[in-house]
Protein backbone atom coordinates (compact mmCIF):
# COMPACT_ATOMS: atom_id res chain seq x y z
CA UNK A 1 0.00 0.00 0.00
CA UNK A 2 2.81 2.40 0.96
CA UNK A 3 4.73 1.79 -2.26
CA UNK A 4 1.56 2.21 -4.28
CA UNK A 5 1.07 5.56 -2.55
CA UNK A 6 4.65 6.57 -3.35
CA UNK A 7 4.24 5.73 -7.04
CA UNK A 8 0.97 7.69 -7.16
CA UNK A 9 2.57 10.64 -5.39
CA UNK A 10 5.49 10.41 -7.82
CA UNK A 11 3.07 10.94 -10.73
CA UNK A 12 1.16 13.77 -9.05
CA UNK A 13 4.17 15.82 -7.92
CA UNK A 14 5.52 16.59 -11.45
CA UNK A 15 2.03 17.66 -12.53
CA UNK A 16 1.77 20.02 -9.57
CA UNK A 17 5.26 21.40 -10.28
CA UNK A 18 4.22 22.03 -13.88
CA UNK A 19 1.12 23.93 -12.71
CA UNK A 20 3.22 25.99 -10.27
CA UNK A 21 5.71 26.99 -12.95
CA UNK A 22 3.02 27.80 -15.52
CA UNK A 23 1.28 29.94 -12.88
CA UNK A 24 4.60 31.73 -12.24
CA UNK A 25 4.95 32.36 -15.99
CA UNK A 26 1.45 33.87 -16.17
CA UNK A 27 2.14 35.90 -13.01
CA UNK A 28 5.33 37.29 -14.56
CA UNK A 29 3.29 38.52 -17.57
CA UNK A 30 0.68 40.03 -15.23
CA UNK A 31 3.29 41.83 -13.07
CA UNK A 32 5.09 43.20 -16.14
CA UNK A 33 2.15 44.41 -18.19
CA UNK A 34 -0.63 44.96 -15.64
CA UNK A 35 1.03 46.16 -12.44
CA UNK A 36 4.01 47.52 -14.43
CA UNK A 37 6.46 48.46 -11.63
CA UNK A 38 8.87 49.20 -14.50
CA UNK A 39 7.18 51.37 -17.17
CA UNK A 40 6.35 49.59 -20.44
CA UNK A 41 7.80 51.42 -23.45
CA UNK A 42 7.37 48.96 -26.33
CA UNK A 43 3.66 48.24 -26.22
CA UNK A 44 1.52 45.58 -24.57
CA UNK A 45 1.67 42.13 -26.23
CA UNK A 46 -1.37 39.89 -26.28
CA UNK A 47 -1.66 37.45 -23.38
CA UNK A 48 -2.12 34.61 -25.89
CA UNK A 49 1.46 35.15 -27.10
CA UNK A 50 2.77 34.30 -23.64
CA UNK A 51 0.10 31.70 -22.84
CA UNK A 52 1.23 29.70 -25.86
CA UNK A 53 4.52 29.04 -24.04
CA UNK A 54 2.80 27.26 -21.13
CA UNK A 55 3.19 23.73 -22.60
CA UNK A 56 6.91 24.34 -23.12
CA UNK A 57 7.28 25.58 -19.54
CA UNK A 58 5.48 22.53 -18.16
CA UNK A 59 7.38 19.95 -20.19
CA UNK A 60 10.79 21.60 -19.82
CA UNK A 61 10.63 21.98 -16.04
CA UNK A 62 9.34 18.44 -15.48
CA UNK A 63 12.06 17.04 -17.77
CA UNK A 64 14.92 18.96 -16.14
CA UNK A 65 13.66 18.14 -12.63
CA UNK A 66 13.49 14.46 -13.55
CA UNK A 67 16.97 14.47 -15.14
CA UNK A 68 18.46 16.17 -12.10
CA UNK A 69 16.77 13.63 -9.80
CA UNK A 70 14.59 16.14 -8.00
CA UNK A 71 11.75 13.59 -7.81
CA UNK A 72 13.75 10.86 -6.09
CA UNK A 73 12.41 9.99 -2.62
CA UNK A 74 14.94 11.20 -0.07
CA UNK A 75 13.42 11.26 3.39
CA UNK A 76 16.80 11.81 5.04
CA UNK A 77 17.70 14.78 2.82
CA UNK A 78 17.82 18.01 4.85
CA UNK A 79 15.72 21.05 3.99
CA UNK A 80 18.72 23.12 2.88
CA UNK A 81 20.09 20.45 0.54
CA UNK A 82 16.64 19.76 -0.93
CA UNK A 83 16.14 23.48 -1.57
CA UNK A 84 19.63 23.75 -3.06
CA UNK A 85 18.93 20.88 -5.48
CA UNK A 86 15.54 22.32 -6.40
CA UNK A 87 16.82 25.82 -7.15
CA UNK A 88 19.79 24.45 -9.10
CA UNK A 89 17.39 22.46 -11.31
CA UNK A 90 15.16 25.53 -11.66
CA UNK A 91 18.17 27.56 -12.82
CA UNK A 92 19.13 24.96 -15.43
CA UNK A 93 15.55 24.81 -16.74
CA UNK A 94 15.41 28.61 -16.88
CA UNK A 95 18.61 28.83 -18.92
CA UNK A 96 17.23 26.23 -21.33
CA UNK A 97 13.95 28.13 -21.60
CA UNK A 98 15.70 31.43 -22.38
CA UNK A 99 17.86 29.73 -25.01
CA UNK A 100 14.83 28.13 -26.68
CA UNK A 101 12.81 31.35 -26.77
CA UNK A 102 15.69 33.21 -28.41
CA UNK A 103 15.50 30.77 -31.29
CA UNK A 104 12.09 32.21 -32.18
CA UNK A 105 12.59 34.80 -34.90
CA UNK A 106 9.00 36.01 -35.13
CA UNK A 107 8.78 37.30 -31.56
CA UNK A 108 11.20 38.31 -28.81
CA UNK A 109 9.86 37.74 -25.31
CA UNK A 110 10.39 40.49 -22.77
CA UNK A 111 13.62 40.23 -20.79
CA UNK A 112 11.85 41.85 -17.85
CA UNK A 113 9.21 39.09 -17.96
CA UNK A 114 12.03 36.55 -17.91
CA UNK A 115 13.52 38.28 -14.88
CA UNK A 116 10.19 38.28 -13.06
CA UNK A 117 9.64 34.64 -14.04
CA UNK A 118 13.04 33.65 -12.64
CA UNK A 119 12.27 35.32 -9.30
CA UNK A 120 8.62 34.28 -9.06
CA UNK A 121 9.43 30.74 -10.15
CA UNK A 122 12.14 30.40 -7.49
CA UNK A 123 9.91 31.73 -4.73
CA UNK A 124 6.78 29.78 -5.68
CA UNK A 125 8.43 26.41 -6.31
CA UNK A 126 10.53 26.69 -3.13
CA UNK A 127 7.54 27.78 -1.04
CA UNK A 128 5.38 25.00 -2.43
CA UNK A 129 8.01 22.33 -1.85
CA UNK A 130 8.82 23.46 1.69
CA UNK A 131 5.12 23.68 2.57
CA UNK A 132 4.52 20.21 1.16
CA UNK A 133 7.56 18.85 2.99
CA UNK A 134 6.42 20.37 6.29
CA UNK A 135 2.92 18.96 5.82
CA UNK A 136 4.28 15.48 5.09
CA UNK A 137 6.63 15.62 8.08
CA UNK A 138 3.75 16.69 10.31
CA UNK A 139 1.68 13.72 9.12
CA UNK A 140 4.57 11.32 9.64
CA UNK A 141 5.18 12.62 13.14
CA UNK A 142 1.53 11.74 13.86
CA UNK A 143 1.96 8.20 12.57
CA UNK A 144 0.86 8.55 8.94
CA UNK A 145 2.84 7.72 5.78
CA UNK A 146 5.40 5.65 7.70
CA UNK A 147 8.15 3.40 6.39
CA UNK A 148 9.03 0.43 8.57
CA UNK A 149 12.68 -0.50 8.94
CA UNK A 150 14.61 -3.61 9.92
CA UNK A 151 17.99 -2.58 11.36
CA UNK A 152 20.99 -4.89 11.00
CA UNK A 153 23.99 -4.41 13.29
CA UNK A 154 24.89 -3.46 16.84
CA UNK A 155 27.27 -1.39 18.90
CA UNK A 156 27.68 2.38 19.12
CA UNK A 157 27.05 2.87 15.39
CA UNK A 158 23.61 1.25 15.59
CA UNK A 159 22.81 3.05 18.83
CA UNK A 160 23.67 6.38 17.23
CA UNK A 161 21.54 5.56 14.18
CA UNK A 162 18.47 4.66 16.26
CA UNK A 163 18.96 7.75 18.40
CA UNK A 164 18.99 9.98 15.34
CA UNK A 165 15.84 8.36 13.95
CA UNK A 166 14.15 8.99 17.31
CA UNK A 167 15.19 12.66 17.17
CA UNK A 168 13.46 13.09 13.80
CA UNK A 169 10.07 11.32 13.92
CA UNK A 170 8.94 13.54 11.04
CA UNK A 171 11.07 11.37 8.71
CA UNK A 172 8.46 8.65 9.12
CA UNK A 173 11.05 5.87 9.62
CA UNK A 174 10.13 3.39 12.36
CA UNK A 175 12.52 0.60 13.37
CA UNK A 176 10.49 -2.60 13.89
CA UNK A 177 13.39 -4.71 15.13
CA UNK A 178 17.11 -5.46 15.22
CA UNK A 179 19.07 -8.25 13.57
CA UNK A 180 22.40 -9.12 15.20
CA UNK A 181 25.13 -11.77 14.96
CA UNK A 182 24.26 -15.28 16.18
CA UNK A 183 26.69 -15.07 19.10
CA UNK A 184 25.39 -11.68 20.24
CA UNK A 185 23.76 -11.55 23.68
CA UNK A 186 22.11 -8.15 23.17
CA UNK A 187 18.35 -8.16 23.78
CA UNK A 188 17.58 -4.60 22.65
CA UNK A 189 19.10 -1.22 21.82
CA UNK A 190 17.32 1.94 23.00
CA UNK A 191 14.10 -0.03 23.41
CA UNK A 192 14.20 -1.64 19.96
CA UNK A 193 14.10 -5.45 20.42
CA UNK A 194 16.37 -7.96 18.72
CA UNK A 195 14.06 -10.05 16.50
CA UNK A 196 16.61 -12.40 14.99
CA UNK A 197 20.14 -13.03 13.82
CA UNK A 198 22.04 -12.69 10.55
CA UNK A 199 21.03 -16.13 9.29
CA UNK A 200 17.33 -15.25 9.69
CA UNK A 201 17.52 -11.99 7.72
CA UNK A 202 15.74 -13.05 4.51
CA UNK A 203 12.90 -14.73 6.41
CA UNK A 204 12.51 -11.74 8.75
CA UNK A 205 12.25 -9.35 5.79
CA UNK A 206 9.36 -11.38 4.37
CA UNK A 207 7.54 -12.05 7.64
CA UNK A 208 7.82 -8.55 9.09
CA UNK A 209 6.72 -6.78 5.86
CA UNK A 210 9.30 -4.00 6.24
CA UNK A 211 9.91 -1.36 3.58
CA UNK A 212 13.60 -0.92 4.18
CA UNK A 213 16.70 -2.60 5.64
CA UNK A 214 19.28 -0.38 7.34
CA UNK A 215 22.65 -2.09 7.71
CA UNK A 216 24.98 -0.46 10.25
CA UNK A 217 27.77 -2.89 11.03
CA UNK A 218 30.71 -2.02 13.27
CA UNK A 219 34.03 -2.24 11.44
CA UNK A 220 34.85 -5.51 13.24
CA UNK A 221 31.87 -7.16 11.50
CA UNK A 222 32.48 -5.73 8.02
CA UNK A 223 33.29 -9.19 6.65
CA UNK A 224 29.63 -10.16 7.21
CA UNK A 225 28.34 -7.55 4.75
CA UNK A 226 28.74 -9.72 1.65
CA UNK A 227 26.78 -12.53 3.29
CA UNK A 228 23.96 -10.18 4.32
CA UNK A 229 23.66 -8.60 0.88
CA UNK A 230 23.60 -12.05 -0.75
CA UNK A 231 20.62 -12.96 1.47
CA UNK A 232 18.76 -9.89 0.20
CA UNK A 233 19.46 -10.49 -3.50
CA UNK A 234 15.99 -11.86 -4.16
CA UNK A 235 14.10 -9.36 -2.00
CA UNK A 236 12.42 -6.16 -3.20
CA UNK A 237 13.06 -4.28 0.01
CA UNK A 238 15.11 -1.05 -0.13
CA UNK A 239 18.60 -1.32 1.39
CA UNK A 240 20.75 1.40 2.95
CA UNK A 241 24.24 0.88 4.32
CA UNK A 242 25.63 3.13 7.07
CA UNK A 243 29.46 2.87 7.00
CA UNK A 244 31.35 2.87 10.29
CA UNK A 245 33.21 6.13 9.59
CA UNK A 246 32.04 8.32 12.46
CA UNK A 247 35.30 8.01 14.37
CA UNK A 248 37.20 9.29 11.33
CA UNK A 249 34.92 12.25 10.59
CA UNK A 250 35.71 15.53 12.33
CA UNK A 251 34.24 18.12 9.94
CA UNK A 252 31.64 16.45 7.72
CA UNK A 253 31.10 13.48 5.41
CA UNK A 254 29.76 13.48 1.84
CA UNK A 255 29.20 10.84 -0.82
CA UNK A 256 29.88 11.64 -4.45
CA UNK A 257 29.56 9.52 -7.57
CA UNK A 258 32.41 9.04 -10.04
CA UNK A 259 31.19 7.32 -13.20
CA UNK A 260 28.85 5.12 -11.19
CA UNK A 261 31.38 4.50 -8.40
CA UNK A 262 30.35 5.89 -4.97
CA UNK A 263 33.17 7.68 -3.16
CA UNK A 264 32.98 8.74 0.49
CA UNK A 265 34.62 12.07 1.27
CA UNK A 266 35.44 12.84 4.89
CA UNK A 267 36.56 16.06 6.56
CA UNK A 268 35.59 18.22 3.60
CA UNK A 269 35.35 21.97 3.93
CA UNK A 270 31.81 23.41 3.67
CA UNK A 271 33.23 26.38 1.76
CA UNK A 272 32.84 25.14 -1.80
CA UNK A 273 30.87 26.26 -4.86
CA UNK A 274 28.57 29.22 -4.42
CA UNK A 275 29.33 29.46 -0.71
CA UNK A 276 33.06 29.89 -1.31
CA UNK A 277 32.43 32.34 -4.16
CA UNK A 278 30.02 34.44 -2.10
CA UNK A 279 32.40 34.59 0.86
CA UNK A 280 35.28 35.61 -1.41
CA UNK A 281 33.24 38.37 -3.08
CA UNK A 282 32.23 39.63 0.38
CA UNK A 283 35.88 39.65 1.46
CA UNK A 284 36.93 41.63 -1.62
CA UNK A 285 34.18 44.23 -1.24
CA UNK A 286 34.49 44.76 2.52
CA UNK A 287 38.31 44.76 2.58
CA UNK A 288 38.38 47.30 -0.26
CA UNK A 289 35.92 49.54 1.57
CA UNK A 290 37.88 49.15 4.83
CA UNK A 291 41.19 50.09 3.20
CA UNK A 292 39.67 53.21 1.63
CA UNK A 293 37.80 54.36 4.75
CA UNK A 294 40.67 53.58 7.12
CA UNK A 295 43.41 55.04 4.92
CA UNK A 296 43.75 58.26 7.03
CA UNK A 297 44.07 56.15 10.20
CA UNK A 298 46.52 53.78 8.53
CA UNK A 299 48.67 56.74 7.43
CA UNK A 300 48.58 58.26 10.92
CA UNK A 301 49.59 54.98 12.58
CA UNK A 302 52.41 54.52 10.08
CA UNK A 303 53.79 57.99 10.87
CA UNK A 304 53.57 57.40 14.63
CA UNK A 305 55.37 54.06 14.35
CA UNK A 306 58.12 55.66 12.29
CA UNK A 307 58.70 58.57 14.64
CA UNK A 308 58.50 56.60 17.90
CA UNK A 309 60.97 53.80 17.11
CA UNK A 310 63.62 52.96 14.51
CA UNK A 311 62.78 50.32 11.93
CA UNK A 312 60.20 49.58 9.24
CA UNK A 313 56.53 50.49 9.59
CA UNK A 314 55.24 47.06 8.58
CA UNK A 315 56.25 43.69 9.97
CA UNK A 316 56.01 40.85 7.45
CA UNK A 317 55.70 37.40 9.00
CA UNK A 318 55.28 34.01 7.32
CA UNK A 319 51.99 32.36 8.30
CA UNK A 320 50.21 29.20 7.16
CA UNK A 321 46.80 29.50 5.51
CA UNK A 322 44.44 27.62 3.21
CA UNK A 323 45.54 24.05 2.35
CA UNK A 324 48.72 24.47 4.38
CA UNK A 325 50.20 27.09 2.03
CA UNK A 326 52.37 29.81 3.54
CA UNK A 327 51.90 33.51 2.84
CA UNK A 328 53.45 36.80 4.08
CA UNK A 329 51.07 38.29 6.66
CA UNK A 330 51.25 42.04 7.25
CA UNK A 331 51.11 43.77 10.61
CA UNK A 332 52.07 47.19 11.91
CA UNK A 333 55.40 46.72 13.69
CA UNK A 334 54.83 46.75 17.43
CA UNK A 335 58.23 45.41 18.61
CA UNK A 336 61.83 46.41 18.22
CA UNK A 337 63.25 45.62 14.80
CA UNK A 338 65.70 43.12 16.40
CA UNK A 339 63.07 41.53 18.68
CA UNK A 340 63.71 37.92 17.62
CA UNK A 341 67.46 38.09 17.03
CA UNK A 342 68.21 36.64 20.46
CA UNK A 343 65.05 34.71 21.33
CA UNK A 344 64.08 33.29 17.95
CA UNK A 345 60.39 32.63 17.15
CA UNK A 346 58.39 32.69 20.39
CA UNK A 347 54.83 33.58 21.32
CA UNK A 348 54.18 37.05 22.66
CA UNK A 349 53.76 37.26 26.44
CA UNK A 350 51.69 39.57 28.63
CA UNK A 351 54.72 41.52 29.81
CA UNK A 352 56.85 41.32 26.69
CA UNK A 353 59.80 43.72 26.97
CA UNK A 354 60.41 43.46 23.21
CA UNK A 355 57.44 45.75 22.51
CA UNK A 356 57.88 49.45 21.80
CA UNK A 357 55.89 51.96 23.82
CA UNK A 358 53.56 52.71 20.91
CA UNK A 359 53.53 49.03 19.99
CA UNK A 360 51.99 48.20 23.36
CA UNK A 361 49.08 50.50 22.50
CA UNK A 362 48.74 48.97 19.03
CA UNK A 363 48.55 45.44 20.43
CA UNK A 364 46.15 46.33 23.24
CA UNK A 365 43.74 47.86 20.71
CA UNK A 366 44.44 45.29 17.95
CA UNK A 367 45.24 48.15 15.58
CA UNK A 368 48.42 46.35 14.55
CA UNK A 369 46.19 43.88 12.64
CA UNK A 370 44.67 46.49 10.27
CA UNK A 371 47.16 45.93 7.39
CA UNK A 372 45.75 42.41 7.07
CA UNK A 373 42.86 43.87 5.10
CA UNK A 374 45.43 43.89 2.27
CA UNK A 375 45.99 40.15 2.82
CA UNK A 376 42.23 39.68 2.58
CA UNK A 377 42.05 41.64 -0.67
CA UNK A 378 44.87 39.53 -2.16
CA UNK A 379 43.11 36.31 -1.18
CA UNK A 380 45.65 35.08 1.38
CA UNK A 381 43.13 35.58 4.18
CA UNK A 382 39.45 36.10 4.82
CA UNK A 383 37.72 38.54 7.13
CA UNK A 384 36.52 35.60 9.25
CA UNK A 385 38.32 32.32 9.83
CA UNK A 386 40.85 30.60 12.11
CA UNK A 387 43.78 32.85 12.96
CA UNK A 388 46.88 31.88 10.94
CA UNK A 389 49.90 30.49 12.77
CA UNK A 390 53.61 30.52 11.94
CA UNK A 391 54.83 27.36 10.14
CA UNK A 392 57.39 26.63 12.86
CA UNK A 393 54.60 26.41 15.44
CA UNK A 394 52.29 24.53 13.06
CA UNK A 395 54.88 21.78 12.67
CA UNK A 396 55.03 21.53 16.44
CA UNK A 397 51.27 21.58 17.11
CA UNK A 398 50.27 19.19 14.30
CA UNK A 399 51.79 16.28 16.24
CA UNK A 400 50.55 17.43 19.64
CA UNK A 401 46.97 18.60 19.05
CA UNK A 402 44.43 16.23 17.43
CA UNK A 403 42.86 17.54 14.21
CA UNK A 404 45.04 20.68 14.30
CA UNK A 405 45.64 20.72 10.53
CA UNK A 406 41.89 20.67 9.74
CA UNK A 407 41.78 24.38 10.57
CA UNK A 408 43.61 24.92 7.26
CA UNK A 409 40.59 23.64 5.30
CA UNK A 410 39.42 27.28 5.05
CA UNK A 411 41.18 30.60 4.60
CA UNK A 412 42.71 32.07 7.73
CA UNK A 413 40.87 35.09 9.11
CA UNK A 414 41.52 38.48 10.68
CA UNK A 415 39.02 37.46 13.34
CA UNK A 416 37.33 34.19 14.20
CA UNK A 417 35.02 32.28 16.53
CA UNK A 418 37.89 31.60 18.96
CA UNK A 419 38.85 35.28 19.14
CA UNK A 420 35.34 36.60 19.88
CA UNK A 421 35.01 33.96 22.60
CA UNK A 422 38.17 35.17 24.32
CA UNK A 423 40.59 32.45 23.17
CA UNK A 424 43.36 34.67 21.86
CA UNK A 425 46.91 35.36 22.91
CA UNK A 426 48.62 32.78 25.13
CA UNK A 427 45.45 30.81 25.99
CA UNK A 428 44.35 27.18 25.68
CA UNK A 429 45.33 25.83 22.26
CA UNK A 430 42.84 22.97 22.58
CA UNK A 431 39.94 25.37 23.14
CA UNK A 432 41.01 27.47 20.17
CA UNK A 433 41.10 24.40 17.91
CA UNK A 434 37.70 23.38 19.24
CA UNK A 435 36.32 26.81 18.30
CA UNK A 436 37.97 26.70 14.86
CA UNK A 437 36.48 23.27 14.06
CA UNK A 438 33.08 24.42 15.31
CA UNK A 439 33.28 27.37 12.90
CA UNK A 440 34.23 25.18 9.93
CA UNK A 441 31.54 22.57 10.65
CA UNK A 442 28.82 25.18 11.12
CA UNK A 443 29.89 27.82 8.61
CA UNK A 444 27.22 30.11 7.22
CA UNK A 445 26.94 33.75 6.17
CA UNK A 446 24.93 34.37 9.34
CA UNK A 447 27.76 32.99 11.49
CA UNK A 448 30.31 35.18 9.67
CA UNK A 449 28.11 38.22 10.24
CA UNK A 450 27.71 37.35 13.91
CA UNK A 451 31.48 37.06 14.34
CA UNK A 452 32.09 40.40 12.60
CA UNK A 453 29.52 42.13 14.81
CA UNK A 454 30.99 40.55 17.96
CA UNK A 455 34.45 41.64 16.83
CA UNK A 456 33.31 45.25 16.48
CA UNK A 457 31.53 45.01 19.83
CA UNK A 458 34.19 43.37 22.00
CA UNK A 459 36.96 41.93 19.86
CA UNK A 460 39.42 44.80 19.55
CA UNK A 461 40.32 45.43 23.18
CA UNK A 462 40.79 42.30 25.26
CA UNK A 463 42.82 41.26 28.29
CA UNK A 464 44.64 38.66 26.16
CA UNK A 465 45.55 41.15 23.41
CA UNK A 466 49.27 41.61 23.99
Amino acid sequence: MLKHYQHTFGYILPMVDACVMVAAWFAAYWVRFTISPIPVTKGFPAFATYASMAPLVAVLWISVFALMRVYEARRMLGRFHELQLLLKAHGVALLGFIAITYLFEEYRYSRVVMLYFAALGSVTIATFRLSMRNALRSLRARGFNLRYVLAVGEGSLMEGLIQRLELFPELGLRVKGLVTREESSIGSIRGVPVVGHFGDLAGLVRSSHVDEVLIALPSAQSEDLNQLLAMLDNETVDIRIVPDLLRFVTLRCDIEEFNGLPIVRINDSPLVGWGAMGKRVTDIVLSSVALVLLSPLLLLLAILIKVTSPGPVLYVQERMGLDGRSFPMLKFRSMRADAEDASGPVWAQAADNRRTAFGTFLRKTSLDELPQFWNVLLGDMSLVGPRPERPIFVNQFRTQVPHYMLRHKVRAGITGWAQVNGWRGNTSLDRRIECDLFYIRNWSYALDLKILILTLWKGFIHKNAY
